[in-house]
């Protein structure tokens, strides 16, 4: 669904380090980080690696310059929507947008984004299935899919009516229409509203608060619960996922060193590491 004017997917998107916290950068600060085939497979193999480093606890998504992302790079005029068949099945290719999406769903670490500026198409999209969201008081929204003769993507029909309410995510995808920032934080699209030299440092701090003090195992298992739940029949899917968990995480040094550092009134190390290997909570359930 995208365009690719730019040969080196790796300066498409950035990979940087503030202590545990790995800073993923949007990077075509002359096409306001319009989004391309190359930047997917960028983000894709970037959230691979988070996911793959015990020292990266939590992952901020950003932009560079003074917009997040303005959508799909519109380069090719009114060709820029037409695709070439999946030369494995001759049917409709996976979309782009989504298969980012899905790979933000599946992260081990804790997801937030500080939108740095407008966010329209798949630049808000993608950012659904992260865990915050972080708004520059700058920043104004799109779902103008309907506007480009197109339809929502990257599995927003799933994540934004979770998001928002079916109301809200049908008023703003079939209109089309632009959205302030203050109208995404009253309808629960942002936790919060902060000037735009504060957008990156704020996101910072809550991440640090996710990490600080928590167990990686944990955190990426609770993540998994909380996301996977919103999909469930019952709340006795979520008790059976929940009562093996426990059962795991209970005998683990974890857990261990979670009671003994709180009984101690010292700071836990934990011995846990995502690269050792996640459970399965879900398998036939």
């Amino acid at each position: 669904m995208s365009s690719d004017t730019d040969v080196n997917a790796d300066d498409q998107v950035l990979l940087e380090r503030e202590g545990p916290i790995a800073i993923v950068r949007l990077h075509r600060p002359d096409r306001l980080n319009a989004f391309t085939a190359a930047m997917c497979e960028r983000l894709i193999a970037v959230f691979d690696e988070t996911d793959a480093d015990d020292s990266v606890r939590a992952v901020v998504l950003t932009g560079t310059g003074r917009a997040f992302c303005a959508g799909a790079d519109l380069g090719a005029g009114g060709e820029t929507f037409v695709l070439d068949d999946d030369p494995d099945t001759g049917g409709a290719p996976a979309d782009t947008g989504g298969r980012v999406s899905l790979r933000i769903y599946r992260s081990n670490k804790p997801v937030i984004v500080a939108i740095n500026g407008a966010a329209a198409g798949v630049g808000v999209t993608m950012t659904l299935p992260a865990d915050i969201r972080i708004a520059s008081d700058t920043a104004k929204f799109g779902f103008v899919f309907t506007r480009r003769g197109i339809v929502p993507e990257a599995c927003s029909t799933w994540f934004l009516p979770r998001v928002v309410g079916v109301s809200t995510a049908l008023e703003w995808t079939l209109s089309g229409r632009m959205v302030p920032a203050a109208e995404a934080l009253e309808r629960g699209l942002v936790r919060e509203v902060v000037p735009a030299d504060r957008v990156l440092e704020r996101a910072l701090e809550l991440a640090r608060e996710m990490v600080t003090g928590t167990a990686p195992v944990s955190v990426a298992l609770t993540r998994q619960l909380i996301w996977r739940m919103l999909g469930a029949d019952s709340p006795e899917i979520a008790h059976r996922a929940e009562s093996l968990a426990i059962y795991l995480r209970g005998a683990s040094g974890d857990a261990r060193e979670g009671v003994e550092s709180f009984l101690a009134k010292r700071v836990p190390e934990f011995p846990d590491q995502v690269s050792d290997g996640l459970p399965d909570l879900f398998e036939s359930r």
